[in-house]
């Protein structure tokens, strides 16, 4: 991050402490941010030199906000909030179920006045673009917040981005978008190695290139807003709010980038005649899944992104590692996946990346082929970027400079080409259907934190993986007994 956009970061950030004496978290701090930072855009674009007709409905505008003090002033913000949220288009994604988390009406006049004194539209794109991320990055970081699980680790996003190499008009999308970091990373890519774009393919590339989808409305409103600052999209959102895997896709893209979301199952609140809610595990009734029956978060977010991508489609997908070995529907989908694709690629990931303790996880990179008797995928290389590595949310974080070399040895230029390295080895498919419930959780090198009791994982990651495990094997035993049952 530049100095300039650094220094203004942390003005930005020192807002907060407006509001830390009324409990307000990180997570809500931001959403309000987003709020009013984007009234006060909205604002300036109606003035010189861009006279734009404005596009927030009258009397719930900026200028209404900072013409009110006291308890009118929250009064009118609330109202401003609710008329704004059943807008359509961008402002009603940006406001959709928007929530005054300031209850002081001075703290929030001080906010709404410490907004005022910026002129946001005279800032650079990058620079707005990297005070917005540099917010939300510090709001990953703040672990009581739990916002981490939507903020992949950028290095990691830029080394998937380098061997994928997005082109000037494809479509990419990512249906667990979180705060957009794949969209935008891959958008900043396009526009790095095209400098000759013509207008309308520099239209496409605002408005049409990257579309995404998060089931969660605060998170779908910060990814919304984070792409608005770096100049993409217009009235239109690129950003749609539900469940992705509901139903089978009514568009298809030219590549999907994702991390989705870790939780185990797939699961609704429901609430009762007397007012008590329970959990109820999810199933998704897909004509187009392999296995329809699994509760499995993750298998079905495979299923899924197979089902978004056009023939010849690319995807790079972030998995736990029961993906790559549950029994059951995680050997059915495999299989299907390895002769109805591609499946070129596997980077195990080192623990310690995500803002999850322990959380083992892997890249799966494949391409979409067209139906066809004999299987499409011929040889999975695999990159083993864990045994032996050690990283750490802080103190020694995953760098860009880390991934160097499966970037080199992912020989995106020339795949046939490629060579074996102690850390990137090559599986026939042959070989892989010969494994136990075709197992892709392969490794080859020695652990070396096995051979030394000093180097073992915490106690409480070693619980949190026993806990996994057991999880796993009920699932199991469930579906087992279902079956007998039927």
């Amino acid at each position: 991050m530049s100095t300039e956009s650094s220094a203004i970061v942390q003005k930005v950030w020192n807002y907060c402490n407006v509001l830390r004496d009324d409990g307000v978290s990180y997570g809500d701090y931001v959403e309000q941010l987003t709020y009013l930072v984007f009234l006060k855009m909205a604002d300036e674009q109606t003035k010189p030199p861009f006279k734009s007709k404005s596009t927030i409905p009258t009397d719930f505008d900026w200028q209404s906000l900072v013409e009110k003090d006291g308890v009118d002033l929250e009064v009118h913000y609330r109202a401003v909030l609710d008329k704004l949220g059943k807008e359509k288009g961008l402002i009603g994604v940006i406001f959709r179920k928007s929530q005054n988390k300031i209850q002081d009406p001075a703290k929030l006049k001080r906010l709404v006045m410490l907004i005022n004194g910026e002129t946001w539209l005279g800032m650079d794109i990058d620079v707005k673009g990297e005070i917005y991320e540099g917010l939300l990055q510090k709001n990953a970081e703040d672990v009581k917040s739990g916002a981490g699980q939507y903020f992949t680790p950028r290095s990691l996003i830029k080394a998937v981005v380098e061997v994928m190499k997005p082109q000037a008009g494809m479509t990419i999308y990512d249906p667990a978008c979180g705060t957009g970091g794949f969209l935008l990373v891959a958008h900043d890519y396009i526009t790095a190695h095209n400098r000759t774009l013509d207008r309308e393919q520099i239209q496409f590339l605002k408005d049409g290139t990257v579309i995404g989808k998060d089931i969660v409305d605060s998170v779908a409103r910060l990814c919304a807003m984070n792409l608005y600052l770096h100049g993409i999209g217009g009235k239109e959102s690129p950003i749609e709010v539900g469940d992705a895997l509901v139903s089978e896709p009514s568009e298809h893209y030219d590549m999907v980038l994702t991390n989705p979301p870790f939780g185990k199952k797939s699961s609704i609140t429901v609430t009762n005649g007397d007012g008590e809610t329970n959990k109820e595990t999810l199933t998704y009734s897909r004509n187009d899944f392999w296995a329809a029956s699994t509760s499995n978060k993750q298998l079905n977010f495979v299923q899924h992104v197979w089902s978004l991508l056009k023939i010849h489609g690319t995807a790079a997908v972030v998995v736990p590692d029961n993906v790559l070995f549950e029994g059951g529907a995680g050997e059915v989908i495999r299989k299907n996946l390895l002769h109805n694709c591609n499946v070129h690629t596997l980077l195990r990931l080192p623990t310690g990346v995500f803002y999850a303790q322990g959380v083992k996880a892997n890249i799966l990179f494949f391409d979409k082929k067209p139906a066809a008797k004999k299987p499409w995928t011929e040889t999975l290389w695999i990159y083993d970027l864990r045994t032996n590595m050690h990283f750490t949310l802080k103190t020694n974080p995953l760098k860009l400079e880390d991934l160097q070399d499966f970037i080199a040895c992912y020989n995106a230029g020339n795949q046939p080409k490629r060579k074996e390295t102690e850390r990137f080895h090559a599986f026939p498919y042959d070989k892989l259907m010969e494994r136990d419930k075709v197992n892709l959780d392969i490794f080859w090198l020695r652990d070396e934190s096995l051979e030394d009791s000093d180097n073992l994982p915490d106690p409480d990651v070693i619980a949190q993986e026993i806990a996994g495990n057991l999880e796993d094997a009920l699932e199991q035993f469930s579906g087992i007994v279902g079956s007998l049952q039927k």
